[in-house]
């Protein structure tokens, strides 16, 4: 395999990894802060409280972009990986 093959396919592995994880970072970030908004307004400063939500939001949009990630690796390893194995 050569060098520039495999760069171009560890770069697009990557972005892959970065598309998948961003629906459930960007919500962990959002419910985050708006706990954290919460907290700082009520001083109300209980653990379960900033774990929980955040939590639960995150498996809810797991739940929800599941069929968005696995057509997304998928496609990745249909197009890329067995191709690069097939070929050589």
């Amino acid at each position: 395999m050569e060098q520039a093959l495999f760069f171009d396919t560890l770069r697009q592995g990557l972005w892959i990894a970065v598309m998948i994880s961003a629906p459930m970072l960007a919500v962990a970030l959002i419910a985050g802060v708006a706990i954290g908004l919460f907290q700082a307004l009520t001083s109300v400063q209980e653990m379960t409280l900033t774990f929980v939500p955040k939590v639960g939001a995150m498996l809810a949009v797991f739940w929800v972009s599941m069929s968005f990630m696995s057509e997304s690796l998928v496609a990745f390893f249909r197009l890329q990986i067995i191709p690069l194995i097939a070929g050589g």
